[in-house]
């Protein structure tokens, strides 16, 4: 779930400061972007070098640059995180934010944030168990931030007792929980095809086609990133998956059917986005095919239309096709919608630069079972996953 994220950590005048590296350094491991802001007090407790280099962005602790005059954007700082976690958040800033104090850096990106804000308490026994501190919590609880709160232990005064940091691994499993709950496809399971298929005609030798997989692959993370299962039945490619994404390989368009109709009728939604083979040779040769003449001939048939299959047999299926069209492309792509049963096609044109096979960017129109329209400029293929998962959602 945080993979790609981008996360803003707050870091404030706590003992407990050391732990933000090891925070940093597993938001970074499970693949998120991290950028730090610092309160004044919390470099004297861990330098802003050892966090720099953790996250591989600039720390942030004041409104500009003091050596180029350069402002720290704090609006953009705040529109740029996908959530901001406040870990240690001591007595001193969680006050701040429970009555808009606004005198740093952090408690105006604070102020700013329309995402999702995590608050990790850290102080001592008393501080915490203070009545204001006690309202002050429940006041930003009440402004729907999110507060993970400290575990019981020996304090930096020698008392033993509530107000210690969660650990660094404790409150990442937190967080990923949370987005997950949290999730528009949460609960749904989706199975989706990508890169090409192989049809073989002998040991050797093959009919396939130019598909990448990217498109597809991008998919399954965007789709995983929102909170689903995801099935991934990839074609041969050279693309890595997150884990989390159970993936089936397979060659031929006959294997691909086969894992299809395995997994289709325990799914929500169903994305075609391999770029299968029509047709197969009939015979196959068991030992390599030697060249004795200057033609040679292949009797082909057709493969089993896999789009098609399943949406004869769809029930409440969401179903998604991709039309890859050189020549009359929305009507083409409009027939497809109808015959195969989608609730929206992803039509996109060789004719367009940029677009089609191998590229790590796309440009798309999707058309709804209405023949609604929608058009995308040109992007990378990762940002368009994000628009077709937009409509997935609509749709739900």
């Amino acid at each position: 779930m945080l993979k790609e994220k981008n996360i803003l950590l707050g870091v404030c005048g706590s003992i407990s400061s050391y732990k933000s590296a090891e925070i940093v350094r597993l938001f970074v491991k499970a693949g998120a972007n991290v950028k730090v802001v610092m309160t004044k007090d919390a470099t004297s407790f861990i330098t802003p070098l050892t966090l720099s280099t953790l996250s591989k962005n600039q720390v942030l602790s004041t409104y500009s640059n003091p050596e180029t005059g350069e402002w720290n954007n704090h609006v953009e700082l705040a529109l740029w995180a996908d959530l901001i976690l406040i870990a240690p958040a001591t007595a001193n800033t969680i006050s701040k934010f429970a009555i808009g104090l606004c005198d740093n850096l952090l408690s105006a990106i604070y102020l700013s944030a329309k995402c999702p804000v995590f608050i990790a308490p850290a102080m001592d026994l008393d501080m915490w168990k203070h009545p204001t501190t006690i309202k002050n919590i429940e006041s930003l609880k009440s402004y729907g931030n999110i507060v993970i709160n400290p575990n019981s232990g020996e304090l930096a005064s020698g008392l033993n007792g509530e107000g210690r940091l969660a650990e660094p691994e404790e409150i990442i499993a937190f967080i990923d929980r949370q987005l997950k709950e949290n999730s528009p496809l949460k609960g749904k399971k989706v199975l989706i095809t990508a890169g090409p298929t192989y049809e073989a005609i002998d040991p050797v030798r093959f009919i396939g086609n130019h598909s990448s997989g990217k498109m597809g692959y991008a998919l399954a993370e965007e789709l995983l990133k929102n909170g689903a299962d995801v099935i991934l039945v990839s074609g041969p490619t050279s693309l890595s998956i997150n884990q989390s994404i159970k993936k089936i390989e397979i060659t031929s368009a006959k294997e691909m059917l086969d894992a299809c109709l395995k997994y289709y009728d325990d799914v929500d939604i169903f994305i075609m986005s391999a770029a299968v083979a029509d047709y197969t040779p009939i015979n196959v040769s068991s030992q390599k095919i030697k060249k004795q003449s200057d033609t040679f001939e292949i009797a082909l048939t057709k493969t089993q239309d896999i789009l098609k299959t399943l949406g004869e047999k769809k029930k409440n299926q969401i179903l998604i096709g991709f039309a890859l069209e050189t020549q009359n492309e929305e009507q083409n792509a409009a027939e497809k919608l109808k015959k195969k049963n989608l609730d929206f096609i992803v039509l996109n044109s060789l004719n367009d630069e940029g677009a089609g096979f191998k590229h790590d960017t796309n440009k798309i129109t999707i058309l709804d079972k209405d023949l609604h329209k929608t058009t995308f400029n040109l992007k990378s293929k990762k940002e368009i996953a994000k628009d077709i998962c937009n409509k997935i959602i609509s749709l739900i």
